[in-house]
C-alpha cells in the first residue's frame, strides 16, 4: 500500500495538485467509501472513523459530501442492465 500512496503523491505533485485539496480529496473519497460499506449509515461510519457522528456530518458539509453521492454508490442497476439469469432460472425449477 506504501507504493501506491507513493506513486499517487508523485502523480499529484507533478499535476500541481495543492496540498489542500489532495488532502480535502483524499479526506473525501475516504470517508465516502466507508459510508458505503455502512450503506448510509452515518453513526456506523463515524464509530469506525473514529469520530462522532455530529464530527461527521460538519466534515462532510465542508468536504461538500451528499448522502445523495453516497446512495448512488450503492444503487441497483436499472432493470436493462442487470446481468440475466433466466437460463439459471429455468434450471433451478
Amino acid at each position: 500500500m506504501k507504493h501506491e500512496i507513493d506513486g499517487l503523491v508523485s502523480r499529484m505533485h507533478a499535476a500541481g495538485v495543492p496540498f489542500e485539496d489532495a488532502v480535502k480529496q483524499f479526506e473525501r473519497q475516504y470517508i465516502q467509501h466507508v459510508l458505503v460499506k455502512y450503506r448510509g449509515n452515518q453513526c456506523k461510519a463515524a464509530v469506525e472513523l473514529g469520530m462522532h457522528r455530529n464530527t461527521l456530518g460538519r466534515k462532510m458539509t465542508e468536504l461538500e459530501l451528499t448522502m445523495t453521492e453516497v446512495r448512488a454508490a450503492f444503487k441497483r442497476p436499472v432493470r436493462n442492465e442487470r446481468p440475466v439469469f433466466s437460463e439459471q432460472r429455468k434450471l433451478a425449477r
